[in-house]
């Protein structure tokens, strides 16, 4: 694929006048627009947890978030065709745009996972091992952990079942295929078990989440995407996300083994390990770290392989922070994408239109610089704001 653009003025995400060239065709700054819209609408509107109304600055940053992933799926998927050599324009168009609505939709939903797990288990006060009864400290601080004012309906679109009798107890997420969020439709089974004697608010307190068939339906194209696998999560530290403004702070860490099936019948690998550690500085940061090592790497985030067969992995090179005083926006941080096919990208996160870090913009954009480098050598430099 080749992306060119002014190598003077105006960032070319800024310049209207600037014309694209993506898989050999022509593409005006409206036309590029409207095509990364279109594949990140459907995940403006996930809400963080619970049933907590979706608010204005958390959607505009959810999709600011997303149209990163879909540039950098842009690349990759451009970088798989153009290695075989056999694909046509169309196929090119089409692979690009699954592969970036696949990464998109699977990180929304495996992160709305590992969220509604934490809400389940601190909404119970035998599993979480404090009362859940309490008025939050801070409302946004309770949408980080349990609805404590609806402590019934924690999850719209689920119900959630307690089991205590067992010597391993489990808390069952079952989702009801409601479309309480206008977006969206979940079915199938969460399971989570917690050793007995182990409340989710003790230090290194470990839970172990088996995913059977949750199938996530896109309302607006009928899109699905279905889990099947595992899901590790511990609190290493201790503590309940609904208290984290009077604790120091709270860590996590995920590890991920999933098998997803899409409409077509293809599948994928989606494997991840990462650390998440949430601290309070004038509202909610958290803090995301890669802990996978393949031998080489110590920071790796996810990793496997797409519907395509190319394997891939996903570094977090500098930790990725989102903070509340922000609006809830990614305010620092970098990943570096490797294929295998021996393309790699970086992007790095929390900058002004001149590429230097800067502090929170108030009502204007961060920008983000991509720096990409083909199979061949060839390397692409950008700045475009999120």
């Amino acid at each position: 694929m080749d992306f060119h653009y002014p190598l003077m003025g105006l960032p070319p995400w800024r310049n209207k006048s600037n014309i694209y060239i993506i898989s050999g065709e022509l593409r005006s700054y409206a036309q590029l627009t409207k095509k990364i819209k279109g594949l990140v609408k459907p995940f403006i509107s996930v809400a963080i947890i619970g049933k907590t109304k979706k608010s204005i600055m958390k959607t505009m940053n959810l999709f600011r978030i997303a149209v990163i992933v879909v540039c950098l799926g842009l690349f990759f998927a451009c970088s798989k065709s153009n290695n075989s050599g056999t694909s046509s324009t169309a196929t090119t168009e089409d692979n690009l745009q699954a592969q970036s609505d696949d990464q998109t939709m699977a990180s929304n939903e495996d992160d709305a996972l590992s969220n509604d797990a934490d809400a389940a288990m601190s909404s119970n006060s035998s599993i979480g091992g404090s009362s859940v009864d309490g008025v939050p400290v801070n409302n946004r601080v309770a949408t980080m952990g349990v609805n404590t004012v609806d402590s019934g309906n924690v999850i719209c679109d689920a119900t959630i079942t307690v089991d205590t009798t067992s010597s391993t107890r489990t808390v069952t997420i079952t989702y009801n295929g409601t479309n309480c969020w206008g977006n969206r439709i979940r079915t199938g089974t969460v399971v989570i078990s917690v050793p007995r004697g182990v409340h989710w608010s003790d230090v290194g307190a470990t839970v172990n989440i088996s995913v059977d068939d949750l199938q996530i339906k896109r309302v607006r194209d009928g899109k699905t995407i279905t889990f099947n696998g595992s899901k590790t999560i511990t609190n290493v530290t201790g503590g309940l996300l609904k208290d984290l403004a009077t604790l120091t702070s709270i860590t996590h860490t995920i590890s991920d083994s999933f098998n997803i099936t899409f409409n077509n019948g293809r599948t994928a690998d989606w494997n991840a390990s990462k650390q998440r550690v949430f601290t309070y500085n004038n509202g909610v940061v958290i803090t995301t770290t890669g802990t996978h090592s393949d031998g080489t790497n110590s920071d790796v985030a996810e990793w496997g392989t797409n519907r395509f067969g190319v394997s891939y992995e996903s570094l977090i090179t500098a930790p990725k922070v989102i903070e509340q005083s922000c609006d809830y926006r990614l305010t620092s941080g970098a990943n570096e994408i490797i294929n295998s096919k021996g393309a790699t990208a970086t992007i790095t996160y929390g900058l002004d239109a001149t590429g230097s870090p800067t502090s929170c913009p108030g009502s204007g954009s961060y920008y983000a610089e991509l720096v990409y480098v083909t199979p061949a050598g060839k390397t692409y430099t950008f700045i475009f704001p999120y």
